[in-house]
């Protein structure tokens, strides 16, 4: 015998199903004002709780081809790093846990380089050559983000912090924070 079929999960509720009791109308007005959909307005409100104190930054590479948006704070903490390929491409960059990060368009448009370790995830666009965002040895569970590459009008203030990456293992042995920049 075939076991029976679960059952379905139950549909969406729409805006008008939610008991939102004395916020309803609020909430209604706070929609139209923002011209969001009821997911919309939920993400909205969902990210600014979420990643209070940061700021949503937005940049890509120089042809358009990569867009991405990283939730950070508006005072960037830059490292600027003097390890083999990093001094080659200026690579300066703030980090960044992967759930602060989301590419949005340009999956299709990047390519990556590794080597040594292969720890290091060295991603730029295929077609103009920048750069933009990678993954860095120091934090693979994050992103390292080229702050010139960010669009303007997000970022208030930049600290740059030398890192010796032409010394790695004994840098990332002094240095106290930069192994936790991409944990939560």
């Amino acid at each position: 015998p075939v076991p029976p079929l679960p059952p379905p999960p139950p549909a969406a509720l729409a805006a008008s199903e939610l008991d939102l009791g004395e916020q309803r109308e609020r909430w209604e007005t706070f929609q139209k004002r923002q011209r969001l959909s009821f997911e919309g307005a939920a993400k909205l409100l969902l990210d600014t709780y979420e990643y209070q104190g940061l700021v949503k930054h937005t940049g890509g590479c120089h042809c358009g081809a990569v867009r991405f948006e990283v939730w950070a704070s508006a005072d960037l903490h830059i490292f600027d790093c003097n390890c083999s390929i990093c001094k080659k491409k200026q690579n300066k960059h703030f980090i960044v846990p992967a759930s602060r990060f989301k590419l949005l368009k340009g999956a299709d448009s990047i390519t990556t380089y590794t080597f040594n370790t292969h720890k290091a995830q060295h991603t730029f666009c295929k077609r103009c050559g920048v750069q933009s965002f990678y993954s860095p040895r120091s934090n693979p569970g994050g992103f390292g983000i080229a702050p010139h590459c960010l669009d303007e009008g997000t970022v208030r203030s930049v600290v740059v912090e030398e890192f010796n990456g032409s010394d790695w293992e004994k840098a990332m042995k002094e240095h106290k924070t930069i192994k936790n920049m991409s944990k939560e």
